[in-house]
């Protein structure tokens, strides 16, 4: 008597529960991946950077640069050093699977970056590696998964990837979806993927504790001249982000464009110049790294005015420079102290330095112009928060911010709704 065959798919009964599972490995997974490689990038290596001697500080962004070139190299295979922008391109391609041979260098090369200074972002980091690992299981599993949704657990993992390290699931998931995009979100199911990014956030919150990257203290009292300072604020933050926009892809072109043998002195060497002038305005090294330490500063109202303006000048450069010089990471927590600081700024102009409020608009508003995804930044401000009161005026000054940025973003993967594929 011959054996029944194996169905190639389950019955349509269990379709609806499978992915979900699915997803929550995915998430888990990439929960404790993102979690380990944010304690040995942020905690035992960029900290130790952060309390050296000047010019030993200064000098280690190019030390990570050389050892992200080397990563890149010989573990990656000569590949690009690009992450946030290698998901969202193959977003676009629905019949091709995310190339996971260049993972292992790409990561690794971006812990050399960032844990040496460099000024860029890690959530690009967690994105890429949760991406890389829903990928894979799709590779193994992806037969249980209908036909139209056979990216779906590269977004889940993308998106729980973000949850891990902000510990915002909601916005995990509706960056995930948006990013690729401009003006839409994806059409994936959104039950799995918010599934996996609620997944990797509780591994987070397990392992690390509950943190903000906002703290706000007391009850948000919002009236109608707070809105209206709200719009104001999200048009200036739109008109810097569009300047940061463009040096991000001036850096991505120079990569492009110029060897590296030529580009890693010269960024090397600017990032040294950088961090000493830093070093004039504030110390500890919070020019270097992600950004969150410059988030922090940012909201200390005793700084003066002009060392917040030339914080924020010195931080756009230096997120520029290292791009340039070959560093891995992303712009996102980037662009979000820069609309920290520049927020900060303008509640300094008007006489309220000491306001939350202004350094949090100020940071939806650059990140929904600079990605073009004013929903999760909205999101981000109200996780990262903890308070709902600040979601109005977080909304006005990113929709606002949105409208002035005009077509740019910082990703030229990005495509409009009438160009995208799915």
């Amino acid at each position: 008597m011959s054996e029944s065959p194996v169905p190639e798919r389950l019955p349509s009964s269990d379709l609806r529960i499978v992915p979900m599972l699915l997803a929550a490995g995915v998430g888990v997974i990439t929960g404790l991946v993102v979690t380990g490689i944010q304690q040995l990038t942020l905690t035992q290596m960029l900290a130790r950077v952060q309390s050296l001697p000047l010019l030993a500080m200064a000098a280690a962004p190019a030390v990570g640069l050389v050892l992200a070139a080397l990563c890149l190299r010989f573990i990656g295979r000569g590949t690009a050093p690009v992450i946030a922008d290698a998901y969202i391109r193959n977003i676009h391609e629905p019949d091709s699977q995310l190339d996971l041979q260049p993972v292992p260098g790409r990561l690794m090369g971006a812990v050399a970056t960032i844990g040496f200074g460099g000024a860029l972002g890690l959530e690009a980091v967690a994105l890429y590696a949760g991406a890389g690992i829903g990928a894979f299981a799709e590779t193994r599993l992806g037969r249980f998964i209908k036909r139209p949704d056979t990216k779906m657990l590269m977004v889940a993992g993308a998106a729980a990837g973000v949850a891990t390290l902000f510990q915002t699931p909601l916005t995990g998931a509706i960056f995930a979806l948006e990013v690729p995009f401009r003006g839409r979100l994806g059409r994936h199911n959104p039950a799995p993927i918010l599934v996996a990014s609620l997944a990797g956030y509780l591994v987070n919150v397990g392992i690390e504790g509950p943190s903000r990257l906002f703290p706000v203290q007391g009850n948000v009292n919002i009236d109608w001249r707070d809105l209206l300072l709200a719009l104001a604020l999200g048009i200036a933050a739109g008109a810097v982000a569009h300047v940061f926009a463009i040096l991000i892809r001036l850096a991505k072109r120079i990569v492009k464009k110029y060897p590296l043998s030529l580009r890693l002195p010269i960024a090397g060497l600017l990032l040294f110049g950088i961090v000493l002038l830093a070093s004039t305005i504030a110390k500890d090294g919070v020019i270097l790294g992600t950004g969150t330490l410059a988030i922090k500063w940012a909201a200390d109202p005793t700084h003066a005015l002009g060392a917040v303006a030339g914080m924020l000048v010195l931080r756009i450069a230096a997120n520029a420079v290292t791009l340039s010089g070959g560093g891995v990471g992303g712009v996102f927590i980037p662009l979000v102290a820069a609309g920290a600081l520049t927020g900060r700024l303008a509640g300094g102009l008007i006489g309220r330095a000491d306001d939350t409020l202004f350094a949090v608009v100020g940071a939806a508003a650059f990140l929904g112009a600079g990605y073009r995804v004013p929903l999760a930044a909205v999101t981000f401000v109200a996780e990262t928060t903890g308070r709902p009161g600040f979601i109005i005026p977080a909304m006005i000054a990113a929709f606002a911010a949105e409208l002035t940025m005009g077509a740019k973003s910082v990703s030229e993967e990005q495509r409009d709704d009438a160009e995208a594929t799915w």
